[in-house]
């Protein structure tokens, strides 16, 4: 699935690339993103045409949730079954977004060893997650947008590593995707697919990314294996 990622670029490149309105809210480079921190989202406005960037909790909490227990188990949805499940059903039909991104991690298990390793697009460049997003009102009355990143089968290069890979969408299926008009989740479907392995690397990184204390430029530096494997002991 996908449990950290980065974003390490300003906002003013984010708001650029996605094309969408002024930014009000601030945002840093992040190196490493973990589940229920606030993250960068893109939407479309409905009434003004317009793409929306904003921050949303990471863990999908459904509007009709009495709690937020369980939005640690919702930060990724399985594009298989998303169209069925009462969490995702409405936000696949009516509630689909992106979510930027230049990384992504996940770990190789090795007798006892957990190895990190980080996906990137081509040489690291922005791209976006396929996302879907609800708002969930609570016990104080505040209303609380949060996110859930879709899921599918790996390609050749996350294969290796995991059984499953975040969803990376073309960027030429960005409106297709966004689009409110389209409330029919079997039009969309055929969009969540793996990425082509052939514009992907992975390489691995050092173990400093399990701690999310850690967030600096080191936790996604290329390292060698050896170098990796001993930070385990220092």
């Amino acid at each position: 699935m996908c449990g950290r990622y980065r974003l390490s670029r300003r906002k003013q490149i984010i708001e650029q690339y996605f094309g969408s309105a002024h930014w009000d809210e601030d945002w840093s480079p992040r190196y490493n993103i973990a589940p229920s921190q606030p993250v960068p989202v893109v939407c479309q406005n409905p009434q003004k045409r317009i793409r929306e960037l904003s921050l949303m909790h990471w863990g999908l909490i459904p509007y009709w949730a009495k709690d937020a227990s369980g939005s640690a188990s919702t930060i990724n949805a399985r594009s298989e079954t998303a169209a069925t499940k009462p969490a995702f059903r409405d936000p696949l039909k009516y509630r689909r977004c992106l979510i930027p991104a230049d990384g992504f991690y996940e770990w190789q298990r090795t007798g006892n060893i957990k190895q990190p390793y980080c996906f990137e697009v081509r040489d690291g460049e922005l791209f976006a997650f396929a996302g879907l997003w609800d708002s969930w009102r609570n016990s104080d009355g505040q209303w609380i947008k949060t996110c859930s990143i879709l899921a599918t089968t790996p390609n050749a290069v996350t294969s290796v590593i995991h059984d499953r890979m975040p969803v990376i969408l073309d960027p030429n299926y960005y409106d297709r995707w966004l689009d409110p008009r389209v409330t029919d989740a079997s039009a969309v479907s055929g969009l969540l697919k793996p990425y082509d392995g052939s514009q992907m690397r992975r390489y691995p990184v050092s173990t400093r990314i399990n701690h999310v204390a850690n967030d600096d430029e080191g936790c996604s530096r290329p390292m060698e294996l050896a170098q990796t494997q001993n930070s385990l002991f220092c």
